[in-house]
């Protein structure tokens, strides 16, 4: 009987910590894509609103290695001001961070809004603006996703992954009223 009873605790201990690791991993999953956006559940900048989505745009570090002479010795000069030595220097190398890693961070419409209808609507948009001459089917293609990069590259934010502001630009996501 204890034996029974050690066992069910174990493997519903297991089960346990293996539901929790699971939904962890669901809330913190995140997909990059082709632009190297990352988006995903739960993620947002410090500060953002609830209920909001966003998508990042990791910038990596610049390094860059620097090489400098070190004087070990300098160099020795005779009384008639001829050089009797010359100077010996050492060579060191060190890598340096010329730019810090950031990230950039903007707003996308939530994944749920992204229906059949609002990606046709999307879709009729960017054809009105000469942006995309696929067919408006209501999938987010590939086709459509270099469009939309096209459209956010020419307005300063290199991503194929809609943001909120590009939407609003292109009339398809209500602008917020101000009071």
């Amino acid at each position: 009987m204890a034996q029974a009873k050690l066992r069910y605790f174990a493997s519903h201990r297991t089960a346990t910590l293996l539901a929790a690791v699971l939904l962890a991993a669901c809330a913190a999953q995140e997909t990059v894509t082709q632009s190297g956006v990352i988006v995903g559940n739960g993620l947002a900048p410090a500060g953002a609103a609830p209920g909001t989505c966003w998508g990042k745009i990791p910038t990596p570090a610049v390094i860059e290695t620097v090489t400098e002479q070190i004087l070990v010795t300098p160099a020795k000069t005779n009384p008639d001001g001829t050089l009797s030595a010359l100077p010996v220097y050492r060579e060191e190398r060190r890598q340096q961070i010329v730019t810090p890693r950031t990230d950039r961070w903007f707003e996308i419409p939530c994944p749920p809004a992204f229906t059949i209808e609002f990606v046709s609507t999307l879709q009729r948009a960017l054809q009105a603006r000469g942006q995309y001459t696929g067919a408006v089917s209501g999938d987010m293609d590939d086709a459509t996703r270099r469009a939309v990069l096209a459209v956010q590259t020419a307005g300063g934010l290199p991503s194929d992954v809609l943001s909120i502001e590009t939407a609003r630009e292109l009339g398809i996501v209500a602008v917020p009223r101000t009071p």
